[in-house]
């Protein structure tokens, strides 16, 4: 449970990076992805998501970490 919440703080960090970095410049792509089809949007997170499973995966059965 320790690492879960470890995680969600890591995740939370990571994302608060670019609004604090360059705010007006996250405005701007905020307003293009508002705009994008569902379709794309979709197809943009399961690219995330799967790309985030992959690096989980090799994380956890490779011996480099």
């Amino acid at each position: 449970m320790k690492i879960l919440i470890l995680l969600v703080g890591m995740v939370l960090i990571v994302e608060g990076i670019p609004y604090v970095a360059s705010p007006e410049s996250m405005r701007e792509w905020l307003k293009k992805i508002s705009e994008m089809k569902a379709e794309h949007l979709r197809i943009l997170g399961l690219f995330s998501m799967s790309s985030g499973l992959l690096i989980c995966w090799f994380v956890q059965r490779s011996g480099y970490f």
